[in-house]
């Protein structure tokens, strides 16, 4: 009798035990890796459920979902309807946050500096030469700005954050859009390139008369000074948190596959975007379990809940309101062998 609980009681500890031991695989962009990790370090801490996510890059998280290898892959930039088709099943972008794009400055005694969208384009397509052209002067009157050279920053490397700016710069402006277009990597036509984020910091932070575009984490720890910018409805708008979550503050698709520069909403910063988490529908591939689908489900959903909290502190922007909901209601979706997973959640 004592064989037969004490067998009985081993089987339950190793049922728990497997089911405790249910790992997560993710990779992809490496913009919002450090809210991720922190993210699923308190998931951990919380349910022993470890996510091994790599920060290999929104190309790679897109190849590694077309191929099957993770439970969820990531982008800074939303899968084409080309790749989506080809893919083996039906894809879902979750937006889990945003960032913005920032133009950082280096002019001595110069705080609060104002660009609209034709100038900015100017002075990225060589056009505006001198900081005290006067374009730039007529839009920060009282301020006296240097006769001094414009030395443009760019990323030498492809990211994300380069898809961001040109996507921004393209939409505001027809002479940009047809000289040089948007993507991870475009043939610059004036200035310098650094790698990352980092190193376009650096090198505005170092070089008098510098302007570069980075991203607001970087521009805040590396005290630089950034640019206010007029948006779509000609207000001004000074980058922060809150002015990026606005930029989402506007009817999204139902895919949620938008760009979110130069958007509508009223109090939006500009040159925002969302970075998605990519999971297909049907849970049940390569093998995977209904336990994998179900810890993928609580995962996502912690992020998209709880862990919206750690996401200001980390120099993320929350999703508004109306795009958390959005995105869980896809979240509700996902199936494993057609039933929905949520169903399956215990």
């Amino acid at each position: 009798m004592f064989k037969t609980i004490l067998l009985a009681a081993t089987i339950l500890i190793a049922s728990a035990a497997s089911t405790l031991a249910v790992d997560l695989q993710g990779a992809g962009a490496s913009f919002p890796y450090p809210f991720y990790s922190k993210v699923f370090d308190s998931y951990k801490k919380t349910t022993s459920v470890k996510v091994n996510y790599q920060a290999i890059g929104s190309g790679g998280g897109i190849k590694q979902t077309l191929n099957q290898v993770v439970d969820f892959g990531a982008s800074d930039k939303p899968m084409s309807d080309k790749k989506l088709k080809a893919a083996p099943g039906e894809i879902f972008h979750l937006p889990t946050c945003l960032g913005a794009v920032v133009v950082s400055y280096n002019l001595k005694g110069t705080d609060g500096l104002k660009l609209n969208a034709d100038v900015l384009s100017a002075i990225f397509l060589g056009k505006i030469k001198k900081w005290n052209d006067k374009k730039i002067q007529k839009l920060n009157k009282g301020v006296k700005l240097p006769n001094k050279s414009i030395k443009v920053v760019h990323r030498a490397d492809g990211s994300g954050t380069t898809f961001i700016f040109t996507d921004y710069l393209s939409s505001v402006n027809k002479k940009w859009k047809n000289r040089v277009g948007k993507g991870k990597t475009v043939d610059w036509p004036v200035g310098i390139g650094a790698p990352q984020n980092a190193g376009v910091a650096a090198q505005i932070k170092n070089t008098e008369g510098a302007i570069g575009y980075i991203e607001l984490a970087y521009a805040k720890n590396n005290n630089l000074p950034f640019a206010t910018l007029q948006n779509n409805s000609k207000n001004w708008i000074t980058p922060s948190l809150e002015a990026t979550s606005q930029a989402a503050n506007v009817k999204l698709p139902a895919d949620t596959r938008v760009s979110l520069v130069d958007s509508d909403a009223k109090q939006g910063y500009p040159i925002a975007s969302f970075t998605w988490l990519l999971i297909y529908k049907e849970q049940n591939y390569k093998g995977r379990t209904q336990e994998q689908a179900i810890e993928t489900y609580k995962t996502v959903k912690y992020l998209l809940t709880t862990g919206q909290n750690f996401a200001s502190e980390l120099d993320y922007a929350p999703l508004p309101a109306s795009a958390k909901k959005q995105a869980l209601s896809i979240l509700d979706k996902i199936e494993y062998n057609g039933k929905l997973v949520k169903d399956l959640v215990k």
